[in-house]
């Protein structure tokens, strides 16, 4: 946390559940300011008053800016004496992107693209980008735009000095209770009185908390070199166990059951494809993807290989670590969200 005092940190999109992640773990730093840019002022709003009542010694610290990757001219009234980066103005959700996928190349490619670009011109020393496991074997729109965003990325920290610039990207799974996420909505279904929906229940996907979120962009921001891709050691659930812990947490009466998988989801997530396995370095907790920084000078590679090769394959959510279901229901009942959704479930009984 010594690397923020007295700096300003940009969070785009900041307005969504790591924003406020991140803010909860910095406002009481020596952090100079935080800026949060998003293009929702109700949710700008909102945050603001949660904000000033919670934290009313610490509030001055954040400054609202409403704008929108897409336009480059709100990136540059934001950027002014920016230090740090933490890239997180995403379309996430996987339906809608199928629908309109357009929107989501807009959004998540060009936006990045404006990003870093007007982010280069004002001097800013470290930039991370957040991306999904969705972007390893894309399947879908949401995918395959995050995966062209770690290209833009990586392709954009070859054209600079890390001097001047740092760029690295991060790459995670399912983070639980984020806005959005499946345990909200089964939550809801209980409170409604209704049977939780599961796609598929043999379906696995990667889990992990929103600080631990945190965590892998902050050792990425300190430890990354320019062009990485870094990844955390994750566990994996199957969504069948995942809705079993939490109907035993919140209403062992509810039934489960099965309606199919939605457009253009995967049956297994993946965090490193068999290709980044091959130059992946393995950091304890973190795997460190480098950016290959060959040139295009095609003619050597008839002559001139890489021969050297990593001895593990594919990581995805199938061969990682899978949580038994008294596992599942300990790592949930240590996120608050899920405290305060028992505790109220309790006060209006």
């Amino acid at each position: 946390m010594d690397f923020f005092e007295g700096k300003t940190l940009l969070i785009t999109g900041g307005t969504g559940s790591f924003g406020h992640a991140v803010l909860y773990r910095f406002l009481k730093s020596k952090i100079k300011e935080i800026r949060v840019f998003s293009r929702d002022e109700e949710k700008q709003d909102l945050m603001r008053h949660r904000y000033q009542v919670n934290f009313p010694d610490h509030a001055d610290k954040i400054k609202y800016f409403i704008g929108d990757v897409r336009d480059t001219n709100s990136l540059d009234n934001v950027m002014n004496n920016v230090d740090f980066i933490f890239h997180a103005a995403a379309l996430k959700q996987v339906p809608s992107c199928e629908f309109f996928p357009m929107e989501a190349v807009k959004t998540n490619v060009i936006g990045t693209e404006n990003m870093l670009s007007i982010a280069i011109k004002h001097g800013v020393k470290n930039i991370v980008c957040l991306s999904t496991d969705k972007a390893a074997y894309p399947v879908n729109a949401m995918g395959t735009s995050k995966a062209m965003m770690e290209k833009v990325a990586v392709a954009k920290s070859r054209t600079i000095s890390p001097d001047q610039t740092k760029i690295c990207c991060t790459r995670y799974g399912n983070v639980m209770c984020s806005r959005g996420s499946v345990i909200p909505l089964w939550i809801e279904q209980i409170k409604s009185g209704k049977d939780l929906t599961v796609t598929d229940p043999n379906m696995t996907r990667f889990i992990m908390s929103i600080d631990e979120a945190v965590n892998l962009v902050l050792f990425a921001f300190e430890n990354g070199v320019s062009g990485d891709i870094l990844v955390q050691k994750s566990p994996a659930c199957t969504i069948g166990v995942l809705a079993e812990a939490v109907k035993d947490l919140f209403s062992k009466n509810s039934k489960i059951i099965n309606i199919g998988i939605r457009h253009g989801e995967k049956m297994y997530e993946t965090l490193l494809t068999n290709e980044e396995c091959s130059r992946a370095v393995d950091m304890g907790d973190f795997y460190r993807v480098p950016s290959d920084n060959r040139n295009l000078n095609y003619d050597k590679y008839f002559t001139e290989g890489n021969k050297t090769r990593q001895s593990f394959d594919e990581f995805n959510s199938n061969n990682t670590k899978l949580l038994t279901l008294e596992q599942v229901k300990e790592k949930l009942l240590s996120l608050s969200y899920i405290q305060n959704a028992l505790n109220n479930m309790e006060i209006n009984k």
